[in-house]
């Protein structure tokens, strides 16, 4: 009876270490000398195999749980869909996922790009390559996303934006109201490295895939989505745009990202 016990008792060990996870945990970036708070979604995990990943930007004033609560309602079901680890960082209530010149312990783009992918492909079964890594994110989040994602070209295979500020430069009011002054400093005075426009030089020789999409009533950045489009055509810059009916809010930005989500995955396979 007691050799009967200990079979079961392998056996649910064993279901439980590789069933399909939610976790929360806390990472350190050396950078800000302070833990953010992640979460991880995997799918179920088998032994000797590695997932892509996606690494996924939450907007302004969001969190890491109100994305799976809200933002992409059906991530989790996604992950074991498409079997990809996907790391939801917490960027703060305004950080804009810069690495600030005002601000010491605001430096997200070097956590991000550099601190919490080392720390993911060090700890979870990810597939370490340009090809199967992925960021993406919406509003402040997707201007996160284009920003860290062309900065690590050598990083991020694939880099995504739904509904993203990609002109602060026409934020107006907006600037301080979404408070970009305090991580940036002044909007006469904004780094340019931090101008998206400026990156398209980059954009144009990194050997990645873009996706850009925004509503077409989304009266805050629709317009700087068509410009940064245009642009990118201009210069003959591969990439994906897509308009549809929608306005700047989570009805909008679920249905736009989860589609991303399965372009994502066409990519990766």
């Amino acid at each position: 009876m007691k050799k009967v016990m200990t079979v079961v008792w392998v056996s649910i060990s064993f279901a439980q270490t590789f069933a399909q996870k939610i976790i929360h945990q806390e990472v350190f970036s050396a950078k800000m000398n302070k833990k953010i708070k992640i979460v991880i979604i995997t799918p179920d995990l088998k032994p000797n195999v590695t997932y892509p990943s996606v690494y996924i930007l939450h907007g302004y004033s969001g969190n890491p749980d109100r994305i799976i609560k809200q933002d992409i309602p059906d991530l989790v079901k996604k992950a074991q869909e498409y079997k990809t680890i996907y790391i939801l960082p917490d960027g703060n209530f305004n950080s804009w996922y810069v690495d600030s010149p005002v601000v010491k312990d605001s430096q997200y783009q070097t956590f991000i790009g550099k601190e919490l992918v080392d720390f993911i492909d060090k700890n979870y079964p990810t597939k370490a390559e340009k090809k199967s890594r992925g960021i993406l994110g919406w509003s402040m989040g997707g201007y996160g996303a284009t920003n860290i994602g062309t900065s690590y070209n050598k990083t991020f295979g694939i880099v995504g934006s739904s509904c993203g500020a990609l002109d602060l430069t026409s934020f107006g009011k907006a600037y301080t109201g979404y408070q970009v002054d305090k991580v940036l400093g002044p909007i006469q005075s904004l780094p340019a490295g931090f101008i998206t426009d400026n990156k398209v030089k980059i954009m144009a020789e990194a050997d990645q895939h873009y996706i850009f999409d925004c509503g077409t009533e989304d009266t805050q950045m629709i317009e700087q989505n068509r410009k940064f489009h245009n642009k990118l055509t201009s210069l003959k810059i591969e990439h994906l745009y897509i308009e549809s009916l929608g306005e700047h809010n989570p009805a909008y930005w679920s249905q736009s990202l989860s589609n991303q989500l399965t372009l994502f995955e066409k990519y990766f396979r």
